[in-house]
């Protein structure tokens, strides 16, 4: 698939992650959202009034991915939607980016993964955490050897009360706490590591909240019909080994008697750091220790969203290879959905990547 005239003609499936992903494409120069897709029409409406130019609305994903004036499709349902339709729009030339998680299973993350690449078109993951400022800057000093050897790592994400229910998917099998929200510190912290090879994993997982109908978002009790059908987890933590000798522990919970927390510390031979707040820590050869708070000059770094907009767009029209391809994406799963089978099975998980 070949973008007209310089310009990345976008559909955008799902209006609820779908909008800072579709406003941040619309927004870039050679970007252009001409189709929203989504089962109320309503919400495309709303999204489609904060757009320039005309766009088509679709109920239906196959017919959408059929479209001859749509080069690409950003895919940001809920997880269990991701694979199928991705797969539409792979199996019809477009180039195509989904929202964290990949899928909701490992078999499903690897099919996709491989037609994707057997197609030829672009093919990216949208991840926030990754393209942020912060991140980035904690991911060019690892590169530059800043931190020395990074032999150990710790990363979280903790809510006192955020159970999202608006939407099932969330809290139904191949859902979760730990692919919905372990998944931005788990894929961050393993970028800014240099993306080491996985090889085991040991992990404990459950629910301790939700079938409760507690624990969710704004402290909200949903109606028991809602927290009755959950059956995913609301916890999920573990510990992860890497081919080159590195650990990382890795934790998420959507509900906890703990106050909300987001984030990732990096232990080196030279120097670590915290990425919220953001800050390195040294002792230099006198034994004198440093602690050093960063603070990034406004514009350093793009704003998360236009910046993943912009390189999709620089991939579809100016062959750049990208950064963040779903083979990345499926190797996170691979860890995510390790983590989760030892939980269920109290043994540890080789994983085969």
């Amino acid at each position: 698939m070949t973008a007209t005239n310089g310009t990345a003609r976008i559909a955008v499936v799902g209006m609820g992650i779908g909008r800072p992903n579709g406003a941040a494409l619309s927004r870039n120069p050679r970007g252009q959202v001409v189709a929203l897709c989504d089962l109320v029409e309503e919400r495309m409406k709303a999204f489609a009034a904060d757009l320039p130019g005309e766009v088509t609305f679709y109920t239906d994903y196959k017919k959408m991915c059929e479209a001859d004036d749509i080069d690409a499709v950003f895919v940001g349902t809920p997880n269990q939607w991701h694979v199928p339709i991705a797969l539409e729009a792979v199996r019809n030339g477009k180039h195509v980016m989904v929202t964290k998680p990949l899928a909701d299973s490992e078999a499903a993350a690897r099919q996709l993964v491989t037609e994707a690449e057997a197609a030829g078109v672009v093919n990216m993951m949208s991840l926030s955490t990754r393209f942020g400022d912060s991140c980035q800057y904690l991911g060019n000093l690892a590169r530059g050897d800043y931190f020395g050897e990074l032999y150990y790592a710790r990363a979280r994400s903790v809510r006192r009360n955020g159970i999202p229910a608006w939407n099932l998917g969330f809290i139904q099998q191949g859902g979760g706490a730990f692919r919905d929200m372990g998944v931005h510190v788990l894929d961050a912290v393993w970028w800014i590591l240099g993306l080491p090879k996985p090889i085991a994993v040991l992990g404990a997982a459950g629910a301790k909240f939700g079938p409760r109908g507690r624990g969710y978002w704004n402290r909200t009790r949903p109606p028991k019909e809602t927290y009755e059908k959950y059956a995913a987890d609301d916890y999920a933590g573990g510990f992860i080994t890497f081919e080159n000798g590195l650990g990382l522990q890795v934790e998420s919970f959507w509900a906890s008697h703990q106050p909300d927390e987001f984030q990732i510390e990096l232990f080196g031979t030279e120097a670590g750091a915290t990425l919220s707040p953001l800050r390195l820590f040294r002792t230099d050869d006198e034994g004198i220790s440093e602690d050093i708070g960063v603070n990034l000059p406004p514009g350093k770094y793009k704003e998360a969203w236009d910046a993943i907009a912009a390189h999709f767009i620089e991939c579809i029209l100016d062959g750049v290879t990208c950064k963040a391809p779903l083979r990345h994406g499926l190797i996170v799963q691979q860890m995510m959905e390790g983590l989760l089978k030892s939980a269920e099975t109290g043994r540890e998980v080789q994983l085969d990547v």
